[in-house]
């Protein structure tokens, strides 16, 4: 089954996992410093109470060494990695090399959480996948509210696990998590685990799309009650085949098409569960299905033309099973599905003026997730702004599927070569436009104006990216931050947050 679980204590006193020492001895790296660092490093001092912690990261003036170079793995006993290291960084490939564990945040989170008042722990229900993490553990943190559970979404989604982990008030953890994060993760158990889709992401990070998929997979590992999988994409259900995982545990397919027997769909307009809905000796639950929600609970996340886009619906039946593995009843999956509103940054409408609508979905970050925004809208209406850190990604499927969308390209980014060229061999008669990447700091100022001189009224300007943003700005939301402030001081625009 892989690695132990930690002791019944709030911090293990023998060595934990793959560590060879008692915490109290502990010489750890923790190597960067964003806010997953910076939680594991507050953690292994406030909670583990190691011995010494060394922090490393070139671009934090407060580390203790900004060159890794210098680091003497002979006193260190582990190394807690930060997501933007990747396996072939040289620490941590001579870490590896010499002995020394490699772990995430997720991994140190894991091994030190801390029981409840009755001395269990919360169990973990945690979403990974190329697109719809954040959307997912959002509507399954809200479910579990609205089921009156202490809950919390975390991980990928913003407030570190680790955070979480050491908090003892909390019935159940909503965790999201990357593929970064579970490259390094080796022990964790959830009660529940889902792999939502698998495409072409983070080649660079990985090496190959099979080595991203096979980390995606490790949140399946030694799951305790279900793994649940996208009937629509086959690499999901390999990865529960090839999961080791505790007896009894199940496999759980959703689908936005009528379910089979051990899956949640749609039938008609109603979300049902046909997994959870009866028990295993109940001699019905072949013949029957259980009402969840219809897509009139789901109406207040309708796009263009007030259709509930099929990857919104796929989201909350995937929330939908790991709230059910958890004992979470129907009805509040629907209330919580009700009460669920999205996040910055995804679809999110920030402005109107001479009848064009300008939409910041910056979280679009790789081609899959720009390719199910563009196709919300109708044919010949979307001027794209698209452009950025390519992080090997290819576009010519996007390019191809959603050509019928675009009115107009605007291409921003350090490198706008990949998607340029996709658009030159797919749709060449579609006008693109290219804003020089010289001014970082007015990039999308003037890519909303050439996008506003392109539109005609009807038309909606969106960000979709495609494409991460760290060529020219610190993050996604940074990102869709500068678009929205551009789209309204440039129109004066009458605003609509939430949208």
């Amino acid at each position: 089954m892989g690695g132990q679980l930690v002791p019944e204590d709030s911090v293990p006193s023998a060595a934990p996992l793959d560590l060879a020492v008692p915490w109290a001895q502990a010489r750890v790296l923790v190597a960067g410093l964003g806010v997953s660092g910076r939680a594991a490093v507050q953690a292994l001092r406030d909670a583990a109470k190691v011995a010494s912690v060394v922090t490393v990261d070139r671009s934090a003036p407060d580390a203790d060494a900004q060159d890794e170079s210098g680091v003497d793995l002979s006193q260190v006993d582990l190394v807690v990695a930060s997501p933007g290291w990747a396996p072939s960084s040289a620490l941590l490939v001579a870490a590896r090399a010499a002995g020394v564990p490699v772990w995430s945040e997720v991994e140190l989170a894991w091994a030190l959480r801390v029981p409840r008042a009755d001395g269990s722990f919360a169990p973990w229900l945690a979403v990974t996948g190329t697109n719809g993490k954040t959307t997912t553990v959002e509507m399954l943190a809200s479910i579990l509210s609205a089921a009156g559970l202490r809950t919390a979404a975390v991980g990928n989604v913003g407030t570190p696990v680790v955070v979480a982990a050491l908090d003892p008030g909390l019935d159940v953890l909503a965790v999201e998590l990357s593929s970064f994060q579970l490259h390094f993760t080796h022990s964790m158990s959830v009660q529940a685990g889902a792999v939502l889709n698998i495409a072409a992401d983070h080649l660079d990070w990985h090496g190959s799309l099979e080595a991203y998929a096979a980390d995606k997979g490790r949140v399946y590992e030694r799951a305790q009650v279900a793994c649940v999988y996208n009937v629509a994409d086959p690499r999901t259900e390999h990865l529960v085949r090839e999961a080791d995982v505790l007896e009894g545990a199940r496999a759980i397919g959703f689908t936005v098409g009528a379910p089979a027997r051990a899956q949640l769909g749609v039938i008609e307009d109603v979300l049902v569960d046909r997994a959870f809905h009866a028990a295993p000796d109940d001699p019905a639950r072949h013949r029957s299905a259980q009402e969840l929600a219809t897509f009139a609970d789901l109406a207040h996340l309708a796009g263009p033309g007030g259709t509930v886009p099929v990857h919104v619906v796929a989201d909350a039946l995937a929330a939908a099973a790991l709230a059910r593995a958890h004992g979470v009843s129907a009805q509040a999956v629907r209330e919580g599905l009700r009460a669920f509103r999205p996040g910055a940054h995804r679809i999110q409408r920030v402005a109107t003026a001479d009848g064009v609508t300008y939409v910041d979905d910056s979280k679009a970050t790789n081609p899959h997730a720009a390719s199910a925004s563009l196709g919300a809208y109708e044919p010949g209406s979307v001027v794209w702004i698209a452009g950025g850190l390519a992080k090997g990604a290819t576009y010519d499927e996007l390019v191809r599927a959603r050509l019928s969308r675009l009115r107009a390209v605007v291409l921003i980014g350090a490198d706008p070569a990949p998607i340029e060229g996709a658009l030159a061999r797919h749709a060449p008669d579609v006008p693109v436009v290219r804003v020089d990447p010289g001014d970082t700091g007015t990039v999308m100022q003037r890519a909303v104006e050439r996008a506003r001189d392109l539109a005609v009224p009807g038309d909606t300007v969106l960000l979709a990216p495609a494409s991460a943003s760290m060529d020219q700005f610190t993050s996604y939301a940074a990102r869709g931050e500068a678009f929205a402030q551009a789209a309204r001081s440039l129109v004066g625009a009458e605003t609509t947050l939430g949208g």
